[in-house]
């Protein structure tokens, strides 16, 4: 499946998470370099930072199975996942007993080879949101977006685009993780205040 989605191109080169060659440290030098220039050129970078709550465990089934036929794979692979997926069922054990079995009705098995793969193939198209003048860069499930500000009248942009990272995830039932969100303005000017924008969900 990962040599179909590469030799294609269908993985995003935004994604760092659960890839050969790709870290947190290869996200860090290519969010810190656009910085750099940014500053270098006297700019403002506007930043906020996203993550998904119990990111792994709500993945809808259904629209994962449908995102796999549009990338490409064939019924036998998507009847193949649906099996490995729908129909499981879960129960906790303790010393002292267990309980009852329980349907699992969503999520990929994070301790699974196929878990992490799937993860990133429900949230790739994330980044087909956004142009050139607004970056995105994902770690698995954590999401970071910047922009160069070179005045407050771009703010508004910047929102937008903050507002339809909160749109995805309500269209493929994904819960954004309200304590986790932050944002920050990356400045070298010291009369320079935060924008404020609006992380509502």
């Amino acid at each position: 499946m990962l040599d179909f989605l590469l030799s294609n191109n269908l993985i995003s080169s935004e994604q760092h998470g659960f890839l050969a060659k790709h870290s947190t440290c290869t996200q860090l030098l290519e969010t810190m370099n656009d910085w750099s220039v940014a500053l270098h050129n006297c700019r403002s970078v506007d930043v906020v930072y996203f993550d998904f709550a119990k990111a792994f465990d709500t993945v809808s089934h259904a629209k994962l199975l449908y995102k796999l036929r549009a990338y490409g794979f064939g019924d036998k692979l998507v009847n193949l996942i649906s099996s490995f997926l729908v129909g499981r069922t879960q129960r906790v054990m303790l010393p002292n007993g267990f309980s009852s079995w329980k349907p699992v009705g969503s999520g990929v098995s994070q301790g699974s080879v196929l878990g992490p793969l799937l993860f990133l193939l429900y949230i790739n198209d994330i980044t087909d949101m956004f142009a050139d003048n607004i970056a995105i860069t994902l770690f698995a499930d954590d999401i970071k977006i910047y922009m160069e500000i070179a005045d407050n009248s771009q703010a508004a942009i910047f929102q937008d685009r903050t507002n339809s990272i909160v749109s995805w995830a309500e269209l493929w039932q994904l819960q954004l993780s309200y304590h986790k969100r932050q944002h920050m303005r990356v400045t070298l000017r010291k009369t320079d205040f935060p924008q404020s924008y609006l992380l509502l969900w």
